[in-house]
């Protein structure tokens, strides 16, 4: 059966799959899904799995967190990125847009960062202007 990161990809997945031990950490299958295609179209998807295929297995759930962190730290801080969020002590913004495009906003709210969030309807919308 194909990972949650290769049917979002629509190539074919297999018992030795890169992708898999990458989107472990990440709870849900569409959350898993909508990270995989958000880090796939910010980096594309060949090097996305160049990236994960040259570094040693164990660091590749590590490397994985690292690009979707920097995709969504250069969608919002386009200049300087997710490093430029750290420096000027913006990092929730950063950690925001991630739990945002996983889809996990909930966590988000549940874990403080909840006065950046404003109702609308049954959705919670996150401004990441800053």
């Amino acid at each position: 059966m194909s990972c949650n990161g290769c049917r979002v990809l629509r190539k074919g997945c297999s018992e030795s799959c890169i992708l898999r031990p990458c989107l472990q950490w990440i709870d849900t299958p569409e959350a898993q899904g909508h990270a995989t295609v958000f880090v796939a179209k910010f980096f594309g998807r060949a090097d996305l799995m160049s990236f994960i295929s040259n570094v040693p297995e164990p660091q590749r759930p590590a490397l994985f967190q690292s690009l979707l962190f920097e995709a969504c730290g250069r969608t919002v801080n386009p200049v300087n990125g997710a490093v430029g969020l750290l420096w000027t002590g913006n990092w929730h913004v950063c950690q925001a847009a991630v739990e945002t495009e996983s889809g996990t906003t909930t966590a988000c709210l549940e874990s403080g960062i909840g006065d950046h969030y404003a109702p609308d309807g049954d959705r919670k919308v996150l401004n990441l202007f800053i």
